[in-house]
């Protein structure tokens, strides 16, 4: 037997070349996406300190709450509200919405995970899965929108609600309108 004779390889030089050639196209490219994503981050920024910041400013400083430009676009600048229950909060936040009338808008979910033959058990209820020993994972929420919707109308109503313990974010917004 000729060890030799058995281990000789023969390569394909030029299929190599087009792996290669095609790695290097795929990190010029990942490179070139690179560059364009700091970019568009760069542009967002840009764009919500004009939104939120100089135009709002800029227009109330002229007394000005909307105006129309030359080219037939209406500048409009109208309060902007968002809010989040940050993690560490979450039980604080849940407790406070249902003193304060709106344990509503908490979500209670209620999962449970199955094997493939264990269809029988899966139409059980809650309580009785939780005896049997199987796991039954439970997590409330609150939607976003649904948080964001009811900070705003408490806002607008003059009603009191705690801004760090929501995580709320007001700023005027403006909005251009063609």
């Amino acid at each position: 037997m000729d060890l030799e004779a058995e281990s000789i390889v023969t390569v394909d030089t030029a299929a190599t070349k087009d792996i290669a050639e095609s790695c290097n196209k795929l990190l010029q490219t990942q490179e070139e996406l690179q560059k364009v994503e700091e970019q568009v981050k760069k542009l967002k920024e840009t764009e919500r300190e004009l939104s939120e910041q100089v135009i709002p400013n800029a227009m109330q400083a002229a007394g000005l709450s909307m105006i129309k430009l030359e080219n037939g676009v209406s500048v409009d600048v109208r309060p902007f509200y968002a809010a989040k229950i940050p993690a560490s909060k979450q039980e604080e936040a849940f407790e406070w919405l249902r003193e304060n009338g709106a344990g509503g808008l908490i979500k209670n979910i209620v999962s449970l995970n199955f094997g493939k033959s264990e269809d029988q058990e899966a139409s059980n209820l809650v309580e009785d899965l939780k005896t049997r020993g199987y796991a039954v994972d439970q997590k409330m929420k609150v939607e976003p929108m649904t948080l964001k919707a009811y900070v705003k109308e408490r806002i607008q109503n003059g009603q009191k609600i705690d801004m760090e313990l929501f995580g709320v974010y007001i700023a005027n917004k403006t909005k251009l309108t063609k």
